[in-house]
């Protein structure tokens, strides 16, 4: 699984709104000072994260961005999906509608084994949780395991 910058920009983005907690709306240049991403990608992000109802604009002096939701209702997957699409896809396509012949006939259930597993991670962390620091014990203790820091 490759996490795209774009996807950990939009995600870190909208953990930093949620830290924040303010009856105000935020600069998308404090984001982008606060989570080191350049402003031009993250002002294309947060437009993006607009469109997908999960963060709104305000304009003018006091203007800026601020959640469209409670962090609470917001998922990873969420997110992830408002920048990048469906969380697995094969060539574009979702790996339901893939079909192999002969030997390989079997992988398209591995990758909607990959998507089941990668749902279960991200659809049950919110932006609340991150933000607090305080993740869900199920997520902790995968992460707690030392063969998963190990890259291979």
């Amino acid at each position: 699984m490759r996490i795209s910058a774009k996807a950990d920009y939009a995600v870190r983005a909208v953990v930093e709104l949620a830290s924040m907690e303010s009856e105000r709306p935020v600069k998308a240049g404090l984001i982008a000072e606060s989570q080191d991403i350049p402003l031009n990608f993250l002002e294309n992000i947060l437009g993006e994260l607009r469109h997908a109802g999960l963060v709104r604009s305000h304009r003018g002096a006091e203007g800026g961005f601020k959640l469209a939701r409670a962090a609470e209702k917001i998922t990873v997957a969420d997110v992830i999906r408002a920048v990048e699409g469906p969380l697995a896809a094969i060539s574009g396509e979702p790996p339901e509608e893939c079909a192999y012949h002969g030997a390989a006939e079997m992988l398209p259930r591995v990758w909607i084994a990959v998507r089941a597993n990668l749902r279960k991670v991200v659809e049950h962390v919110t932006i609340a949780d991150i933000a607090s620091g305080e993740l869900p014990a199920a997520i902790d203790h995968l992460a707690e395991d030392p063969e998963a820091w190990v890259t291979r």
